[in-house]
């Protein structure tokens, strides 16, 4: 335990603390000098325990009000999680549904690519089997006009 050294409303005192926290407790006592200081010179010289008194309920008073604060901002930490939770489940969804709409796309344009590719062959066939019976209508009638 580390002991330290302090003044407050004019008298000195020594307090004790963990070691390493002498700067911390050192802080802590000018905080409180400072409204003792503040309240005294605002309200007078009312009694030092009156003071006392007030100052800790000042303290007190602010401590509840950053508490309330913090709680409040707990809350909304909260909410903006469970927001961002929401946005995140929707834009996986968003990303599992287009990702299924491009499979499909994909597999239609498979599918259309076959039909294409058949229908390309079947026209040849029909290309080539009219050209097949040009030819052989033109030689019919190239026989037909030599027998004549």
């Amino acid at each position: 335990m580390a002991n330290v050294s302090v003044k407050f409303n004019g008298k000195d005192f020594l307090l004790s603390c963990d070691d390493g926290q002498e700067e911390h407790l050192e802080q802590l006592l000018e905080h409180i000098n400072g409204k003792f200081n503040g309240l005294k010179n605002d309200l007078g010289n009312i009694g030092e325990n009156k003071l006392l008194l007030i100052t800790s309920v000042k303290i007190m008073d602010e401590y509840f009000e950053a508490k309330k604060r913090i709680d409040q901002k707990k809350v909304e930490l909260k909410n903006l999680s469970e927001k961002f939770r929401e946005l995140k489940s929707l834009v996986y969804d968003y990303k599992d549904k287009k990702e299924q709409e491009i499979n499909q796309l994909t597999k239609d344009h498979e599918g259309f690519k076959k039909e294409i590719d058949k229908n390309k062959e079947d026209y040849e066939k029909i290309i080539e089997n009219a050209a097949d019976q040009i030819d052989s209508f033109l030689q019919k009638a190239n026989s037909d006009n030599q027998i004549q």
